[in-house]
C-alpha cells in the first residue's frame, strides 16, 4: 500500500426495536452530524461517500437515493453504494482513497429490520432453485450451523449461553446496545439455539470517516490506521461447506496480516453464539484477546450497519488509547457465507 489510511471517526445511532416514527434520513442525519464534528469537517470537505443498505429491507427499489438527503447531494458529490454492509461500503471508500483520488471519505449505513419479518427476509439471500423456495429463515440455517459444531463436539449448550452471557454484560457499558445486563436465555427457538442464542432485531445506523496520511493526523489525535482488510466469500450452496469451520474468514484475516502480530482486541459480527465458536477457531484467537468489548451484535444487531460498527467499535477503542492493534470482522449471508476482515493499530504510545 502506497498510502496510510486511517479511521478517524466513528459515530452510531441508539439501537431500538422499532424506530417507526422516523424515516431512514431522519435515524441518519444525528449520525452524519456527529461523525463530521468528531473532525471538524462539512460535507463540503469529504472527497469520497459511499453507503452500505439493502433494498430488501426498506421494501422498494433504490431506496438507498432517498437517504442522500441526509448527506446533501447537492452542489454534486462523489458517491457510490452497496448492497451490502457497510462494511463493505468502508471497504470501497478504502480502495478509492488507496487511489489518491480523495483524502477523506464519509462511509456510512443503516437498517430498519423492525418494518417486517427479517428472519424470512435474509432468505431471499439463498440459492432461488434449490433453497430458497424451501424457506429456511436466518434462524433455522443458524440453527443448522450450531448444531453441526455440538455434533463435532466443539461446544455444547451452556458454552452457547456462557458466549450470550458474556457479550450482554460486556454491552451494559455500551450506551447505544440495544440488549444490556443480564438476559433471560430463554426458551427454544430452533434446537439448540434458543432466544438469547440470537441476535436481537432492531433498527440503527453507523457511519465513520476515512482519511489519509498526515490529513488524518490532523483530524484525530490518534487515528485507527488500517493495516490490512480482505474479504472473501464460502461456495453458495451450504451441502458442500464445512459449517463447523470459516475457511474464507482464515484466509481474510491472513491477507490482512492479521496472524503477523498479536491483536489485543476483537470486534466479530457473529450475530448468533454459535458463529463466535467459528470465528475463535478461523482467526486463532485465544483467552488473551478481548472479544467484543461492545458487547457485539449479540447486543445490537441492525442489519447491514453490524459489520460497520464492528469496525467503528475497534476503532474508537483505538482512538481513546483502550487499544493498540485491533481486529475487526464483518460477516454477511447464511453461515458466515461472506466474511471481511480489517485489522487496525495505533501510533505508539
Amino acid at each position: 500500500m502506497t498510502r496510510e489510511i486511517a479511521v478517524v471517526a466513528f459515530a452510531q445511532t441508539d439501537h431500538r426495536r422499532t424506530s417507526d416514527e422516523l424515516s431512514e434520513v431522519e435515524m441518519l442525519m444525528p449520525v452524519l452530524h456527529e461523525v463530521l464534528d468528531h473532525t471538524g469537517l462539512q460535507t463540503a470537505d469529504i472527497g469520497f461517500t459511499c453507503s452500505g443498505s439493502s433494498d430488501y429491507l426498506a421494501g422498494r427499489a433504490f431506496s438507498f437515493t432517498l437517504a442522500l438527503d441526509g448527506v446533501g447531494a447537492w452542489p454534486p458529490i462523489s458517491e457510490s453504494h452497496v448492497e451490502m454492509d457497510g462494511a463493505w461500503a468502508l471497504y470501497e471508500a478504502w480502495t478509492k482513497l488507496l487511489t489518491g483520488e480523495a483524502d477523506t471519505a464519509l462511509v456510512y449505513a443503516y437498517g430498519k429490520s423492525s418494518p417486517g419479518s427479517v428472519r424470512d427476509v435474509l432468505t431471499r439471500q439463498l440459492d432461488p432453485y434449490y433453497v430458497a423456495p424451501l424457506w429456511p429463515d436466518s434462524v433455522a440455517l443458524a440453527a443448522l450451523q450450531a448444531q453441526a459444531l455440538v455434533d463435532a463436539g466443539e461446544t455444547d449448550e451452556p458454552a452457547l449461553a456462557a458466549v450470550a452471557a458474556r457479550s450482554r454484560e460486556a454491552g451494559r457499558d455500551n450506551p447505544h446496545a440495544q440488549l444490556r445486563g443480564s438476559v433471560t436465555h430463554g426458551d427454544y427457538l430452533v434446537r439448540p439455539l434458543r432466544t438469547g442464542d440470537c441476535p436481537p432485531v432492531g433498527d440503527g445506523a453507523a457511519a465513520v470517516i476515512l482519511a489519509a496520511g498526515e490529513r488524518a493526523r490532523a483530524l484525530c489525535a490518534r487515528p485507527a490506521w488500517i493495516r490490512g482488510i480482505d474479504h472473501r466469500i464460502e461456495a453458495h450452496g451450504l451441502g458442500v461447506r464445512d459449517l463447523t469451520d470459516s475457511p474464507s474468514t482464515r484466509l481474510a484475516a491472513e491477507r490482512a496480516g492479521a496472524f503477523d502480530r498479536p491483536v489485543d482486541t476483537a470486534e466479530l459480527h457473529a450475530p448468533f453464539t454459535a458463529q463466535e465458536i467459528v470465528l475463535r477457531k478461523a482467526l486463532r484467537l485465544d483467552d488473551t484477546v478481548r472479544v467484543n468489548p461492545s458487547g457485539g451484535p449479540l447486543a445490537a444487531n441492525p442489519v447491514m450497519a453490524a459489520g460497520l460498527i464492528r469496525i467503528g467499535e475497534a476503532a474508537a477503542r483505538i482512538h481513546r488509547g483502550a487499544s493498540d492493534r485491533a481486529l475487526a470482522h464483518a460477516t454477511s449471508g447464511p453461515c458466515l457465507q461472506q466474511n471481511l476482515v480489517a485489522v487496525l493499530e495505533g501510533d505508539p504510545r
